[in-house]
């Protein structure tokens, strides 16, 4: 019988329907998962993928054997149960065919996200960080795992195309574990923070509600997108009517920010692959929401994150912005080897707004298990070429904060003050050893107020574990405030262990 063009068609379509039922029928693993990668220790292991609807899977490492069923979207997850460091093993996934992972391996795994200063490579920084130079010379790496887009070894290649900032963390602190260690990293320059959460997590947080309800904003993400198609529209018309009257036209109304779209590209895949924290590096871009503060934004997404992970209020690390804007302790230290030079203190008092933009990205460690990387003693600039030490620092507060070691990760934190006299007692606390002066023979950066909130420099000393500052034009000091500027060079209060006192103030 003779076949026309439209049973041709047919049966070849049938033929793709049913290779197209094959292909889908077949196990598959999520990406996240590939040889050479990491698996957290201590912890559930989700491993995720897909499969035929009511096929039976199976996950098998080490002595365990894990089943489940794919859902009817063919979706399926099963959880190993907490795994040790040990030799590097095999994952196999089986169902109606079987996939294999090699030299898997077992430790500490951690997520890299933010801007540019944590997208940068290492194979740029290094032209111009010595310390970076030698860490990619020593390479590889077997006990360190890379993953962007796919796990590798940290062989010279591998180093040279991966994050600056996370290889900078990530390489001391599996030299000091003596454990694997795994570095994820999703990163997009010029990046608000705005777009780094979900819109879902962005409407739900308490943070957000709380905030824009005291400033009377009612107005939903939805209707600000209408608002802005209105003005794109009358802005359009209006470019229509001044070139057709040969007059410059308009500027293009700026649009609301892209809530969520690097989160769905770049955080959300990774989502929920087990990870011991996050090391973020942004602040620069701000939130993109005019409405919305960096330490309230910041808020927001580690409890978002958090959420959908499910491991709990995983560590979270942050690193210090601006970028430097003070002197070091030690400026032969090859992690501060960059800072700035130690200067004489202004003349003039600070401006009150001076040192607001400091002051409320030291406030985001308030939330509940994040903490600082300080960075104003590592050296300046949008892109410090010093990742090295970037790197190094944040190492050292994980060290502290995450692993137990006996370490500081602060400098002195003020914690209160109280009034004596015509004076001002400040306690803090990361005092560590003590309290002590750099580069000079008296105390700088140090500015007291009376009721009238007008402030003046200060003559200060460390009285203890205090510091004691007054003023002969502040007869009843009421407020208080430290290195209160984005460049404070002048500022010289450090603790023994060689950390800079943080930025504050009581007003």
């Amino acid at each position: 019988m003779k076949t026309t063009a439209a049973g041709r068609f047919a049966l070849s379509m049938i033929v793709l329907t049913m290779a197209a039922s094959d292909a889908l029928a077949e196990v598959r693993v999520n990406r996240m998962f590939g040889d050479h990668m990491v698996l957290q220790q201590t912890i559930p292991v989700p491993i995720w993928g897909t499969a035929a609807a009511a096929e039976k899977v199976t996950v098998t490492f080490r002595d365990q054997k894990q089943e489940t069923t794919a859902d009817k979207d063919g979706k399926w997850i099963v959880r190993l149960q907490p795994l040790a460091v040990g030799e590097p093993g095999t994952l196999t996934v089986s169902g109606t065919n079987s996939v294999t992972f090699q030299d898997v391996l077992v430790g500490e795994v951690w997520v890299g996200s933010g801007q540019s200063n944590m997208a940068g490579g290492t194979g740029g920084y290094a032209r111009r960080d010595e310390a970076l130079a030698a860490m990619v010379g020593a390479a590889p790496y077997p006990q360190l795992r890379l993953y962007r887009g796919g796990w590798k070894e940290a062989d010279a290649a591998a180093v040279n195309g991966f994050s600056a900032l996370l290889f900078s963390f990530g390489q001391p602190l599996q030299e000091e574990l003596d454990v694997p260690v795994g570095l994820i990293v999703g990163a997009v320059g010029g990046t608000p923070s705005g777009r780094w959460l979900s819109p879902e997590m962005f409407a739900a947080d308490p943070g957000v509600r709380a905030l824009l309800k005291e400033k009377g904003i009612r107005a939903s993400h939805e209707e600000r997108l209408k608002q802005y198609g209105e003005a794109l529209a009358a802005w359009e018309a209006a470019v229509k009517t001044a070139t057709q009257a040969g007059k410059q036209p308009p500027r293009k109304p700026r649009g609301p920010v892209k809530l969520g779209d690097l989160y769905a590209a770049h955080i959300e895949p990774v989502v929920p692959y087990a990870i011991r924290g996050v090391l973020w590096d942004q602040g620069e871009s701000g939130t993109a929401v005019p409405e919305v503060d960096q330490f309230t934004m910041m808020g927001a997404l580690i409890r978002g994150w958090r959420n959908v992970w499910g491991q709990g209020d995983f560590p979270f690390l942050y690193v210090q912005k601006p970028s430097g804007g003070g002197c070091a302790w030690d400026e032969e230290n090859p992690v501060t080897r960059m800072a700035d030079a130690f200067s004489k203190q202004p003349a003039a008092p600070n401006k009150d707004a001076d040192g607001q933009y400091r002051a409320l990205h030291i406030k985001i460690m308030q939330h509940p298990n994040t903490a600082m990387a300080t960075a104003s003693d590592l050296g300046s600039g949008v892109h410090p070429i010093n990742k090295s030490g970037y790197g190094r620092r944040a190492c050292r507060v994980a060290l502290g904060l995450v692993y137990g070691r006996k370490v500081e990760i602060y400098g002195p934190l003020y914690e209160s003050h109280t009034a004596q006299g015509g004076k001002i007692r400040i306690r803090f606390g990361h005092v560590g050893q003590g309290l002590a002066i750099k580069h000079a023979d008296k105390l700088q950066g140090f500015e007291i107020a009376g009721e009238d909130g007008i402030f003046h420099w200060a003559e200060a000393e460390i009285d203890g574990d205090t510091v004691v500052a007054g003023s002969a034009e502040v007869s009843k000091p009421v407020h208080v405030r430290y290195a209160w500027s984005r460049n404070h060079t002048w500022a010289n209060l450090f603790n023994q262990a060689g950390l800079p006192a943080l930025t504050f103030s009581t007003r």
